[in-house]
């Protein structure tokens, strides 16, 4: 009889951060869409199509590139994850603010999905110090 053993059962809290941002930004982005194309006309398109369509795509490579950082062998490039870690979170909060500034009723959500970006990036200070 073996027991399966799960690789994720010792993830790092930051690790663990990142996937809550995950599953967050896409159910927002998919509240949002659903909102978006009730109200759009369809002959004019909405930039928050995009902007939701990008934090989902940053959000889902948040995990991959911490997991990226910690299996580097050498400090070069756990530092180039390091800042690319770095570049996809500030876009991912730079995009939370643009879609705040759009006119649907999910952008009462993004303030939480922000918030837990903030969480994320002091987890990340500290995760920082031990690479």
């Amino acid at each position: 009889m073996s027991a399966s053993i799960n690789p994720l059962s010792n993830a790092s809290p930051i690790y663990t951060k990142a996937q809550d941002i995950f599953t967050l930004s896409r159910s927002i982005a998919s509240y949002l869409i659903d909102d978006i194309s009730a109200m759009t006309d369809h002959d004019m398109e909405d930039p928050a199509f995009y902007y939701s369509g990008d934090i989902v795509q940053q959000s889902v490579s948040l995990a991959p590139e911490i997991l990226k950082a910690e299996q580097q062998t050498f400090q070069e490039d756990r530092y180039k994850s390091v800042v690319s870690l770095n570049k996809l979170t500030a876009s991912l909060y730079k995009n939370c603010e643009l879609l705040e500034k759009t006119r649907t009723n999910g952008k009462d959500f993004l303030p939480l999905l922000r918030k837990e970006i903030k969480k994320f990036r002091r987890l990340q200070r500290n995760w920082m110090l031990t690479l």
